[in-house]
């Protein structure tokens, strides 16, 4: 596995060496011993899978303390374009983005840390997207920040009029009207 380093240190981009043959290909999609080795030591409690058509934009959502959540996300089925947001107050990144397409087809992966509000937009037809959290799902600590916050100048990728958002996702703040950020440690 190759790590991709990002504008901002704590996010990466996690690429596997893939194995094909005649038959189709093969690949380690996470193994701890090489994610330790490669990122550190995160303990991941819960998978989740989510399916979207083309345009569906899902973030920038993140988790407060004592429910932060880390993240491995990857796709299985079609592209997106992945973003995290450094939302650590006191950061020498803070506000800044890191964003990489990932697909079924590349098979990379981005690890997302705590302190981080994290989002995609599907590019292709349709996308299977699953991820790992290293905590439990918390509905009464669950953040949300403005997709199209102009601070954060995010280019989705895909046409912003026809985006495909929750109600939750259309009415959420910019960052700077948040005022229960996490601390920079």
């Amino acid at each position: 596995m190759k790590v991709i380093r990002t504008n901002i240190a704590e996010v990466v981009f996690l690429e596997p060496s893939v194995f094909c043959d005649r038959r189709g290909h093969f690949f380690e999609s996470f193994s701890r011993r090489e994610f330790e080795r490669l990122v550190g030591r995160v303990d991941f409690v819960q998978e989740n899978e989510s399916s979207s058509i083309y345009g569906v934009l899902r973030g920038m959502h993140f988790q407060r303390e004592p429910h932060a959540q880390a993240k491995l996300v990857r796709v299985v089925r079609g592209k997106i374009l992945d973003v995290a947001v450094d939302i650590r107050v006191g950061s020498p990144t803070f506000g800044e983005h890191a964003l990489c397409e990932i697909s079924s087809d590349n098979r990379r992966q981005i690890f997302i840390p705590r302190g981080f509000a994290h989002g995609f937009a599907v590019l292709s037809e349709e996308a299977t997207v699953v991820y790992k959290c290293d905590n439990y799902y918390a509905p009464e600590s669950a953040g949300t920040i403005a997709w199209n916050d102009p601070v954060l100048n995010i280019n989705w990728g895909i046409d912003e009029a026809q985006a495909i958002l929750s109600e939750n996702d259309r009415s959420a703040p910019p960052l700077k009207e948040i005022t229960d950020l996490p601390e920079y440690r």
